[in-house]
Protein backbone atom coordinates (compact mmCIF):
# COMPACT_ATOMS: atom_id res chain seq x y z
CA UNK A 1 0.00 0.00 0.00
CA UNK A 2 1.73 3.09 -1.13
CA UNK A 3 0.92 6.47 1.03
CA UNK A 4 0.65 8.46 -2.25
CA UNK A 5 4.46 9.54 -3.20
CA UNK A 6 7.63 7.92 -3.92
CA UNK A 7 11.16 9.67 -2.73
CA UNK A 8 14.36 9.00 -4.18
CA UNK A 9 17.80 11.20 -3.99
CA UNK A 10 20.84 11.08 -6.76
CA UNK A 11 23.79 13.42 -6.69
CA UNK A 12 21.79 16.05 -4.07
CA UNK A 13 18.67 16.26 -5.42
CA UNK A 14 15.57 14.80 -4.05
CA UNK A 15 12.80 14.00 -6.30
CA UNK A 16 9.32 13.42 -5.38
CA UNK A 17 6.96 11.73 -7.45
CA UNK A 18 3.35 11.98 -6.77
CA UNK A 19 1.95 8.28 -7.49
CA UNK A 20 -1.69 8.27 -7.63
CA UNK A 21 -1.76 8.13 -11.56
CA UNK A 22 -5.47 6.86 -12.02
CA UNK A 23 -6.63 9.72 -9.80
CA UNK A 24 -4.81 12.19 -11.79
CA UNK A 25 -2.66 12.09 -8.33
CA UNK A 26 -5.76 14.31 -6.42
CA UNK A 27 -4.76 13.55 -3.15
CA UNK A 28 -6.31 12.39 0.04
CA UNK A 29 -5.43 12.91 3.96
CA UNK A 30 -2.86 9.89 3.71
CA UNK A 31 -0.86 11.30 0.32
CA UNK A 32 -1.06 15.19 1.76
CA UNK A 33 0.33 14.07 4.88
CA UNK A 34 2.89 12.37 3.12
CA UNK A 35 3.91 14.95 1.12
CA UNK A 36 4.19 18.00 3.89
CA UNK A 37 6.07 15.42 5.94
CA UNK A 38 8.58 14.90 3.24
CA UNK A 39 8.90 18.11 2.41
CA UNK A 40 9.43 19.67 6.02
CA UNK A 41 12.45 16.54 5.77
CA UNK A 42 13.90 17.20 2.47
CA UNK A 43 13.87 21.23 2.99
CA UNK A 44 16.19 21.19 5.85
CA UNK A 45 18.15 17.83 5.05
CA UNK A 46 22.01 19.37 4.31
CA UNK A 47 22.86 16.63 2.08
CA UNK A 48 19.74 17.39 -0.10
CA UNK A 49 21.03 20.90 -2.45
CA UNK A 50 17.90 20.60 -4.85
CA UNK A 51 14.01 19.24 -4.58
CA UNK A 52 11.88 18.16 -8.30
CA UNK A 53 8.15 17.63 -7.34
CA UNK A 54 7.03 16.08 -10.15
CA UNK A 55 3.50 13.81 -10.72
CA UNK A 56 3.41 10.09 -12.41
CA UNK A 57 0.91 9.46 -15.43
CA UNK A 58 -1.31 12.13 -16.99
CA UNK A 59 -1.60 14.54 -14.41
CA UNK A 60 0.21 16.91 -12.44
CA UNK A 61 -2.12 17.11 -9.37
CA UNK A 62 -5.77 17.12 -9.29
CA UNK A 63 -6.09 18.70 -6.01
CA UNK A 64 -8.55 16.97 -3.65
CA UNK A 65 -9.74 14.07 -4.41
CA UNK A 66 -13.83 14.86 -4.04
CA UNK A 67 -14.31 10.72 -4.13
CA UNK A 68 -12.38 10.11 -1.32
CA UNK A 69 -13.72 13.07 0.92
CA UNK A 70 -17.43 12.23 -0.11
CA UNK A 71 -17.05 9.13 0.78
CA UNK A 72 -15.47 10.00 4.06
CA UNK A 73 -18.86 12.43 4.66
CA UNK A 74 -21.05 9.37 3.45
CA UNK A 75 -19.47 7.19 6.65
CA UNK A 76 -19.86 9.90 9.23
CA UNK A 77 -17.23 11.90 9.05
CA UNK A 78 -17.27 15.77 9.57
CA UNK A 79 -16.46 17.35 6.28
CA UNK A 80 -15.28 20.53 7.76
CA UNK A 81 -13.75 19.04 10.57
CA UNK A 82 -11.75 16.73 7.33
CA UNK A 83 -11.14 19.48 4.96
CA UNK A 84 -9.33 21.89 7.71
CA UNK A 85 -7.41 18.91 8.54
CA UNK A 86 -6.66 18.09 5.04
CA UNK A 87 -6.04 22.16 4.08
CA UNK A 88 -3.49 22.68 6.87
CA UNK A 89 -1.17 19.90 5.25
CA UNK A 90 -1.83 21.01 2.17
CA UNK A 91 -0.43 24.35 3.39
CA UNK A 92 1.80 23.54 5.08
CA UNK A 93 3.06 21.87 1.98
CA UNK A 94 3.36 24.82 0.17
CA UNK A 95 5.45 26.15 3.31
CA UNK A 96 7.91 24.00 3.56
CA UNK A 97 8.73 24.39 0.00
CA UNK A 98 8.74 28.19 -0.47
CA UNK A 99 10.86 28.24 2.69
CA UNK A 100 13.03 25.82 1.94
CA UNK A 101 17.35 27.21 1.46
CA UNK A 102 17.32 25.68 -1.70
CA UNK A 103 16.15 25.76 -4.93
CA UNK A 104 12.33 23.77 -5.71
CA UNK A 105 11.44 23.17 -9.01
CA UNK A 106 7.91 21.89 -9.78
CA UNK A 107 7.58 20.09 -13.55
CA UNK A 108 3.96 20.18 -14.45
CA UNK A 109 3.70 17.01 -16.92
CA UNK A 110 -0.02 17.57 -17.28
CA UNK A 111 -3.29 18.60 -15.54
CA UNK A 112 -2.85 21.12 -12.78
CA UNK A 113 -6.36 21.80 -11.12
CA UNK A 114 -7.28 23.34 -7.86
CA UNK A 115 -4.77 23.05 -4.94
CA UNK A 116 -2.63 21.30 -7.67
CA UNK A 117 -2.20 24.66 -9.01
CA UNK A 118 -0.97 26.15 -5.53
CA UNK A 119 1.28 22.89 -5.07
CA UNK A 120 2.67 23.67 -8.77
CA UNK A 121 3.33 27.63 -8.24
CA UNK A 122 5.17 26.82 -4.87
CA UNK A 123 8.02 26.41 -6.79
CA UNK A 124 10.80 28.57 -7.44
CA UNK A 125 10.89 27.63 -10.95
CA UNK A 126 7.99 26.18 -12.58
CA UNK A 127 8.53 24.20 -15.61
CA UNK A 128 5.40 23.05 -17.89
CA UNK A 129 5.12 20.30 -20.77
CA UNK A 130 3.58 21.43 -23.98
CA UNK A 131 0.77 19.16 -22.74
CA UNK A 132 0.00 20.56 -19.22
CA UNK A 133 -2.37 22.83 -18.45
CA UNK A 134 -3.96 24.82 -14.92
CA UNK A 135 -7.43 24.78 -14.19
CA UNK A 136 -8.74 26.62 -10.64
CA UNK A 137 -11.72 24.81 -10.64
CA UNK A 138 -12.94 26.16 -7.44
CA UNK A 139 -15.88 28.13 -7.74
CA UNK A 140 -16.98 25.45 -10.30
CA UNK A 141 -18.34 23.17 -7.78
CA UNK A 142 -18.97 25.81 -5.08
CA UNK A 143 -15.93 25.78 -3.01
CA UNK A 144 -13.82 29.00 -2.43
CA UNK A 145 -9.82 28.75 -3.53
CA UNK A 146 -6.89 27.35 -1.36
CA UNK A 147 -3.30 26.55 -1.40
CA UNK A 148 -1.83 29.57 -2.34
CA UNK A 149 -3.51 30.10 -5.27
CA UNK A 150 -5.36 33.54 -4.52
CA UNK A 151 -1.50 34.61 -3.43
CA UNK A 152 0.20 33.31 -6.33
CA UNK A 153 -2.22 33.66 -9.38
CA UNK A 154 -2.94 37.49 -8.25
CA UNK A 155 0.72 38.45 -7.81
CA UNK A 156 1.67 36.36 -10.79
CA UNK A 157 -1.14 38.06 -13.34
CA UNK A 158 -2.87 40.46 -11.78
CA UNK A 159 -6.08 41.04 -9.70
CA UNK A 160 -8.16 41.47 -12.98
CA UNK A 161 -7.07 38.09 -14.87
CA UNK A 162 -6.79 36.22 -11.95
CA UNK A 163 -10.45 36.87 -10.85
CA UNK A 164 -11.62 35.86 -14.53
CA UNK A 165 -9.38 32.35 -13.87
CA UNK A 166 -11.02 31.71 -10.79
CA UNK A 167 -14.78 33.05 -11.63
CA UNK A 168 -14.21 30.83 -15.30
CA UNK A 169 -12.67 28.19 -14.05
CA UNK A 170 -11.58 27.42 -17.65
CA UNK A 171 -8.65 25.26 -18.29
CA UNK A 172 -5.12 27.53 -19.36
CA UNK A 173 -3.06 25.68 -21.94
CA UNK A 174 0.57 25.38 -20.79
CA UNK A 175 1.46 27.95 -23.92
CA UNK A 176 -0.93 30.57 -22.46
CA UNK A 177 0.14 29.73 -19.08
CA UNK A 178 3.80 30.77 -20.39
CA UNK A 179 2.65 33.89 -22.16
CA UNK A 180 1.08 35.18 -19.20
CA UNK A 181 3.72 34.72 -16.59
CA UNK A 182 2.27 31.78 -14.52
CA UNK A 183 4.72 29.28 -15.47
CA UNK A 184 8.86 29.96 -15.92
CA UNK A 185 9.00 27.79 -19.10
CA UNK A 186 7.18 25.35 -21.42
CA UNK A 187 8.83 22.75 -23.76
CA UNK A 188 8.11 20.32 -25.79
CA UNK A 189 6.10 17.30 -24.30
CA UNK A 190 8.44 15.10 -25.62
CA UNK A 191 11.31 16.39 -24.04
CA UNK A 192 9.58 17.34 -21.16
CA UNK A 193 10.68 14.90 -18.04
CA UNK A 194 14.33 14.74 -19.77
CA UNK A 195 14.50 18.86 -19.70
CA UNK A 196 13.00 19.46 -16.11
CA UNK A 197 15.30 16.84 -14.67
CA UNK A 198 18.49 18.52 -15.83
CA UNK A 199 17.38 21.66 -14.95
CA UNK A 200 16.41 20.29 -11.55
CA UNK A 201 19.82 18.36 -11.36
CA UNK A 202 21.78 21.49 -12.92
CA UNK A 203 19.90 24.21 -9.91
CA UNK A 204 21.12 21.27 -7.53
CA UNK A 205 24.97 21.51 -8.65
CA UNK A 206 25.29 25.26 -7.86
CA UNK A 207 26.37 27.58 -5.33
CA UNK A 208 23.43 26.72 -2.85
CA UNK A 209 23.83 29.30 -0.47
CA UNK A 210 24.06 32.18 -3.44
CA UNK A 211 20.76 30.06 -4.13
CA UNK A 212 19.44 30.59 -0.51
CA UNK A 213 19.76 34.10 -0.47
CA UNK A 214 18.86 35.20 -3.77
CA UNK A 215 15.33 33.32 -3.23
CA UNK A 216 14.68 34.96 0.08
CA UNK A 217 15.63 37.82 -1.25
CA UNK A 218 13.03 37.73 -4.56
CA UNK A 219 10.43 36.32 -2.51
CA UNK A 220 10.47 39.55 0.11
CA UNK A 221 11.12 41.96 -2.78
CA UNK A 222 7.19 42.39 -3.21
CA UNK A 223 6.87 43.20 0.66
CA UNK A 224 9.65 45.23 1.39
CA UNK A 225 10.91 49.33 0.74
CA UNK A 226 14.12 49.93 -1.12
CA UNK A 227 16.09 50.88 1.36
CA UNK A 228 15.24 47.73 3.73
CA UNK A 229 15.53 45.94 0.26
CA UNK A 230 19.18 46.86 -0.43
CA UNK A 231 19.87 46.21 2.83
CA UNK A 232 18.48 43.10 3.08
CA UNK A 233 20.82 42.75 -0.62
CA UNK A 234 23.94 43.84 1.27
CA UNK A 235 24.01 41.58 4.39
CA UNK A 236 22.97 38.64 1.92
CA UNK A 237 26.01 39.11 -0.52
CA UNK A 238 28.67 40.14 2.41
CA UNK A 239 27.53 36.31 3.70
CA UNK A 240 28.18 34.72 0.12
CA UNK A 241 31.16 36.43 0.02
CA UNK A 242 32.48 34.45 3.03
CA UNK A 243 31.77 31.05 1.24
CA UNK A 244 33.41 28.33 -0.24
CA UNK A 245 31.51 28.47 -3.38
CA UNK A 246 31.96 32.29 -3.62
CA UNK A 247 36.20 31.46 -3.44
CA UNK A 248 35.43 28.39 -6.04
CA UNK A 249 33.59 30.55 -8.30
CA UNK A 250 36.48 32.68 -8.53
CA UNK A 251 39.00 30.46 -8.93
CA UNK A 252 37.10 28.63 -11.70
CA UNK A 253 36.62 32.12 -13.45
CA UNK A 254 40.30 32.95 -13.47
CA UNK A 255 41.43 29.38 -14.36
CA UNK A 256 38.65 29.49 -17.17
CA UNK A 257 36.78 26.34 -16.43
CA UNK A 258 33.21 25.60 -15.35
CA UNK A 259 32.98 25.81 -11.16
CA UNK A 260 32.71 22.86 -8.78
CA UNK A 261 30.48 23.75 -6.32
CA UNK A 262 29.65 22.47 -2.79
CA UNK A 263 27.02 24.30 -1.20
CA UNK A 264 29.31 25.23 1.27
Amino acid sequence: MTNGIEVSIEEGLATITLVRPDKLNAFDETMIGALCTACNRLAYDESVRGILLIGSGRGFCAGLDLKFATGEMASGTALPDLVRRIVTQLHGTITELRRAPKPVVTAINGVAAGAGVGIALAGDVVIASSAASFALTYTKIGLAPDGGTTYFVTRLVGEKRALDLFTSAEALPAEEAGRIGLVSRVVPAADFEREARAHAHKLAAGPTKAFAHTKSLVLNAVREGLETQMENERRAIASTFASADFREGVSAFFEKRAPKFSGA
